[in-house]
């Protein structure tokens, strides 16, 4: 067993590419991370789905849509992915 003190925690940072995750672990890592950002206090994050036929980008938004703190979210601007990438905000439904 690991000692905790050996443990490396490590920042998930304000964006997550899932190209380098299998697309059905997709709303998995997804959720995941949410509760890691949230955690963390962030308040804006981008999930970069790629284009594709947009099956990736609809789990996701799937698991967006019923996230307690996800308070919006929307497709990128062109300098941060387009159609290929969601913006999320995160925060209490209000």
């Amino acid at each position: 067993m690991d000692d905790p003190e050996d443990v490396i925690e490590l920042d998930p940072g304000d964006c997550l590419d899932l190209h380098t995750f299998a697309p059905r672990d997709a709303a998995a890592v997804t959720e995941a991370w949410l509760e890691e950002c949230v955690r963390r206090g962030y308040r804006e994050v981008r999930l970069i789905h790629g284009k594709g036929i947009g099956e990736l980008r609809r789990q996701v938004r799937v698991v967006l849509e019923r996230h307690p703190d996800v308070a919006s979210f929307r497709t990128g601007d062109e300098g941060r992915g387009g159609w290929g990438a969601t913006i999320i905000v995160l925060g209490r439904r209000g």
